[in-house]
């Protein structure tokens, strides 16, 4: 008992896999904010391209 007592008390007191997590968590906003705005883009450049083929 006295084992798990101790290992859960290193668990809890490791930070070293922190950095990892937070650069995980900050490519995940990145990647979603560049789908997000790839989306945009192509829904307008639809729209132009729309237009200007109902021009020609």
């Amino acid at each position: 008992m006295r084992n798990i007592n101790l290992f859960f008390r290193r668990f809890v007191q490791d930070d070293r896999g922190t950095s990892a997590i937070e650069y995980a968590l900050m490519a995940t906003l990145i990647s979603l904010a560049i789908v997000t705005t790839a989306g945009t883009a192509g829904t307008t450049l639809s729209g132009v391209f729309t237009t200007i083929g109902n021009k020609l």
